[in-house]
């Protein structure tokens, strides 16, 4: 699936028409999420007739389109299906429960409810909700596909307007000339990134760039009266900075993989556990801003398309050890060059470069893709690591 948003542009009222059908897509989750909880529904086939019953019952239930009434109730199945998956992974900590949703943001169409113009500059809700017509503004062009490819409509709220998004049923591929060179990436603070031959990006640090702008406008969000239109006025402002430093993290996540997978045939690097990283509570804003699962994320995405090999490496003594002899070399956080009785004198973070880029070499099969299954958002089954043997997981 490709993902193609646009900005809307209509009047007040058809906004308010947009909030009316976001209200009622939370209203039915979280229906059938009780529904769950009291043994009534055990499959999604049930949530499924239970969207027609609440349309008989409650009539601005019976205004939303009836496909996006089941996709409602998809995604509360959704969370269901993951707490199960958790509880039969037997993984360590909270499961996941289902919980009930207090701040939904997005109504999801699926093939009815919903025409495009033939000039694909406007698109038009026929439900009972009266949205209506709604223009569309962005860069992609929705002329080189079929209306049936267009498989979902989704409708997201965010805090500078209204956004479309076309999930669009394409197998993206790119072909691209092999470069014949590989390479080994050790994540860092200091630096976002050192490969294995020694080159280093810098670490942007967006959420400390845009720090004190977000603290004063929280300031003013809490100098406001709760339920004032002055204070809806201040979170909206703050939101628009949340809004801007999540974006320049994407788009830097975004160009630097595409770069790095363009340009190398085989990728290696750290099959590192955010969620347990983050649990330093000195390192875990930083770690938050850098953005690394993001970033690995795009890797894998790229490295299908344009068919690259993308390794996960078990990131175990990859600082200590050294790259010229093997042995262990003890480091604190402090010490930025490694050193060893071999006579290796190099950067940490470039020998811990060298040292993926080997353990990369030496596994066997493509073995980052985790990331790209929503199903395991939270990354707790990881990668195929170094020394594991899969008789049918061969290169990618």
């Amino acid at each position: 699936m490709l993902v193609f948003e646009f900005k809307t542009y209509g009047k007040a009222l058809q906004f308010k028409a947009v909030n009316e059908a976001i209200r009622t897509t939370q209203f039915i989750r979280n229906k059938a999420i009780r529904l769950w909880m009291d043994g009534l529904a055990k499959s999604w086939v049930e949530l499924s007739r239970h969207c027609a019953l609440l349309a008989k019952e409650f009539p601005f239930a019976n205004k939303l389109n009836s496909m996006a009434r089941q996709a409602a109730a998809e995604r509360a199945w959704t969370a269901i299906s993951r707490f199960y998956d958790n509880c039969k992974k037997k993984i360590s900590g909270k499961k996941g429960f289902p919980q009930f949703q207090k701040d939904c943001r997005s109504v999801e169409y699926k093939s009815s409810g919903w025409k495009l113009a033939d000039n694909r500059k406007s698109i038009t809700f026929t439900d009972k909700n009266g949205i209506g017509t709604l223009k569309l503004k962005g860069t992609r062009d929705l002329h080189f596909y079929q209306i049936n490819q267009i498989k979902r409509v989704r409708l997201i709220k965010r805090a500078d307007g209204v956004y479309a998004q076309f999930c669009v049923d394409v197998n993206r591929k790119d072909l691209v000339e092999p470069t014949h060179q590989t390479i080994g990436l050790d994540v860092g603070l200091e630096n976002f990134y050192t490969d294995s031959l020694g080159n280093k990006i810098e670490n942007p640090r967006f959420y400390r760039t845009g720090e004190s702008k977000m603290k004063r406008s929280q300031r003013l969000v809490s100098r406001k009266v709760k339920g004032s239109n002055n204070r809806s006025k201040a979170r909206n402002i703050l939101g628009r900075v949340n809004l801007k430093i999540s974006r320049q993290r994407k788009d830097h996540a975004v160009k630097l993989a595409r770069c790095v997978i363009a340009s190398n045939d085989v990728v290696v690097y750290e099959d590192l556990r955010i969620k347990n990283m983050v649990k330093n509570h000195c390192l875990a804003k930083s770690i938050n801003d850098a953005g690394w699962y993001q970033f690995r994320v795009w890797l894998e995405y790229f490295g299908k398309v344009f068919k690259r090999i993308t390794i996960a490496v078990n990131p175990s003594y990859t600082t200590q050890e050294c790259s010229n002899c093997g042995s262990i070399v003890k480091k604190s956080l402090s010490t930025r060059t490694h050193v060893c009785q071999c006579g290796c004198k190099l950067d940490r973070d470039h020998n811990a470069g060298i040292n993926i880029l080997n353990l990369g070499l030496g596994t066997v099969g493509h073995t980052g893709t985790f990331a790209l299954d929503a199903s395991n958002a939270l990354g707790e089954t990881s990668s195929t690591l170094v020394g594991e043997i899969l008789h049918e997981q061969v290169v990618s």
